[in-house]
């Protein structure tokens, strides 16, 4: 049998009305139409791979946190960033030549990291 998801804190919920209230704002900002995107909305509401909800389809949408709760619960509380890796890297500052820099930056993407492959060949660690 599923586990039960824990109940919303007061503070998810204040979260949820916060996020709720930004949404609402960004979409009446959206309703104001300009002339120049009538011709777009027209097309849009033409398009019979996705017709318009009906009056009674928009009476029975709920809020997601009302249907799914774990699902918003589990975004609200979710980490934020990279994750956590367990051999954490120590920043420095270091000064090297810049024949030296720009030869690894050359390479693309992830040039600190053969940085720091080559320091660890060089130490032989």
């Amino acid at each position: 049998m599923p586990r039960r998801p824990e109940p919303l804190s007061a503070k998810d919920k204040k979260e949820i009305a916060v996020r709720r209230a930004k949404a609402h704002a960004w979409a009446r900002r959206l309703l104001k139409v300009h002339a120049e995107d009538a011709a777009l909305i027209a097309a849009a509401k033409s398009d019979p791979d996705n017709p318009l909800l009906r009056d009674d389809q928009l009476r029975r949408l709920r809020p997601a946190h009302e249907v799914r709760p774990e699902l918003v619960a589990r975004q609200l509380r979710r980490e934020r960033g990279r994750p956590k890796s367990e051999k954490t890297k120590q920043q420095v500052t270091l000064r090297i030549d810049r024949d030296v820099i720009e030869k690894f930056r050359s390479t693309g993407q992830g040039w600190q990291s053969r940085i720091n492959n080559a320091l660890r060949k060089a130490a032989k660690v």
